[in-house]
């Protein structure tokens, strides 16, 4: 039964494609010590947003393995699957998530929508014609998440700022109209400074290391993937890119690629940063240092994949069963709440 009084924190990794490097250390490992670490005194909701994993096209006939794939990843990563403070559950099976986005989405411009940055990026991206009404509405739904559950706090990244700052002014515009229907969350600088800045989000591709390391890059040879073969993913180590200085600096503007490899290495092994910095720094065989690293991410992967071929679906399947339970009591007690607001119950 869920503590009311427990403020809420709520969080969800799209289930499309495979998670990376970037993606475990920058947002999956975060989401799992914040389960093991603030159950107490904070209920941690974590949900697979299934219903976002089709706004911009999917195979969908992959679409049940990515989402059982990233819930494998959570349990492999270490999430407690046995702990009451930690509600693990598919969007798409609370059925007040799309219930609620349309009471939302008659209260919301078009205007709104279509200044948003991650839309307009994308629309330049995969042109208009192609752009769902879904991506569109995208942000509706993302408030939907979080109001649905009363939730507090929010791990945001850069790029969803802007729709978390419009969850707030839709809960902000609908109280305002009908009464405290709503749980206004925390503002973006409130959310940093609760969660903190962490350095796996640091992670840069190997081949461009003045971008992100991101799932979605299509070639592929800048990425590490959770699922990668060990070698193959050492190998891409070696022939990360970097720089002719001969000198290992952490220097992220003139040395973005050792920089980046200096962040791998450390969390990897799961020393510091500083530590790292102290053992390699001004020395100048760049082969060297690249094969450390090769080697730690190697051992890295394969550990992390005798980890998950352990990850037992039934455990997975009865926490699903006790958590949607309870994910639909309170998203359904929020919703009837809108809709008696607005005269539809």
């Amino acid at each position: 039964m869920k503590d009311m009084s427990k403020p809420v924190i709520l969080t969800g990794l799209r289930a499309n494609n495979d998670l990376t490097l970037g993606n475990y250390f920058g947002g999956l490992l975060p989401i799992v010590d914040m389960a093991k670490n603030k159950s107490d005194e904070y209920q941690i909701n974590l949900f697979v947003p299934d219903l976002h994993s089709f706004t911009t096209p999917i195979d969908h006939s992959d679409l049940q393995k990515q989402i059982w794939n990233n819930l494998r990843l959570f349990v492999a990563a270490g999430l407690p699957l046995d702990n009451d403070g930690v509600h693990l559950y598919r969007q798409s099976y609370v059925s007040a998530h799309s219930e609620l986005t349309w009471v939302l989405d008659c209260f919301t411009g078009t205007g709104e929508m279509s200044r948003m940055t991650e839309f307009k990026d994308k629309t330049a991206k995969i042109g208009d014609d192609r752009v769902s009404v879904g991506l569109f509405n995208y942000p509706i739904l993302m408030a939907s998440d979080i109001l649905l559950y009363n939730a507090t706090y929010v791990p945001v990244g850069d790029d969803q700022s802007q729709h978390l700052e419009f969850t707030r002014d839709i809960a902000e515009r609908m109280n305002n109209k009908f009464g405290e229907l709503f749980t206004v969350p925390k503002a973006v600088k409130e959310q940093h400074a609760f969660f903190g800045k962490d350095q796996g989000l640091r992670i840069k591709d190997l081949a461009d290391p003045t971008k992100k390391m991101s799932k979605s890059d299509e070639s592929g040879k800048g990425v590490i993937f959770l699922s990668e073969d060990p070698e193959f993913a050492a190998g891409k180590i070696m022939r990360a890119a970097t720089d002719d200085l001969a000198s290992i600096n952490y220097d992220s503007q003139n040395q973005p690629g050792i920089s980046n490899l200096i962040e791998i290495l450390a969390l990897t092994t799961g020393k510091t940063k500083e530590e790292i910095i102290s053992e390699w720094q001004g020395k100048s065989s760049y082969g060297d240092f690249k094969q450390a690293v090769a080697d730690a991410v190697r051992a890295f992967l394969t550990d992390f994949q005798a980890k998950l071929a352990q990850v037992s679906d039934e455990a997975i399947s009865t926490k699903l069963e006790t958590s949607e339970a309870a994910a639909n009591d309170i998203a359904d007690a929020t919703l009837l709440r809108a809709q008696k607001a607005v005269g539809l119950r």
